[in-house]
């Protein structure tokens, strides 16, 4: 199962629940760190990233989600603060749904409420696997680590084929290198065949 796969609830059952759509800003806040979880959030057109923040002031990003994927969805079932941001990359249309209305759904819908499990630990799995990676001091497979688990969400398997819309200082912020140890691993791991380069655009 990919997790792609995962959160993509049809808009109309969404709205039976009393869901609405708001659109943001690019740089807008959606939520900050910090704050409660209050709703469910599926993206009908747009980009969000999470992120973060350490004491220097270094932005740590945490995941960058597209059209009709979903963000933040492990939080509604805690009794915790948001441990990150949601920032609207680009003009987005965003469909929430308030936290008590979306557990009201998966009680009435458990094929939905099973396929969030499946989602949420096909989740947890990859993340695991992008943190071993991470670990490692080979620049190479923190690369690798960070683009499998972005493919992860992904449905395209094919070798090559999967665009990495992250732009180099993206790509550092995620893995904690370099922008220019980024660039240069970047062009080892093209002549090495592990991804193609074409017009700056990262394909893996």
């Amino acid at each position: 199962m990919k997790t792609v796969s995962c959160m993509n609830i049809d808009m109309e059952l969404l709205r039976s629940f009393d869901a609405e759509t708001k659109e943001y800003k690019k740089g807008e806040i959606i939520f900050r760190e910090g704050d409660h979880a209050l709703y469910y959030f599926q993206i009908e057109e747009g980009k969000v990233k999470l992120n973060n923040y350490n004491d220097d002031g270094k932005e740590f990003i945490q995941n960058i989600f597209g059209k009709n994927q979903s963000f933040g969805d492990s939080m509604l079932f805690l009794e915790k603060f948001y441990p990150m941001n949601a920032i609207s990359l680009e003009p987005s249309k965003i469909i929430r749904v308030p936290k008590n209305n979306f557990l009201e759904l998966l009680k009435t819908h458990p094929e939905i409420s099973l396929g969030m499990n499946a989602c949420l630990s096909q989740r947890l799995y990859y993340k695991i696997l992008m943190t071993q990676n991470m670990s490692s001091t080979n620049p190479v497979l923190r690369l690798k680590g960070l683009m499998e688990y972005l493919k992860s969400y992904y449905e395209d398997d094919c070798q090559h084929c999967f665009h990495i819309e992250l732009t180099r200082q993206q790509i550092a912020n995620l893995t904690g290198l370099r922008v220019e140890t980024v660039i240069r691993v970047l062009k080892r791991m093209e002549k090495e065949s592990l991804l193609k380069i074409v017009n700056r655009k990262i394909l893996y």
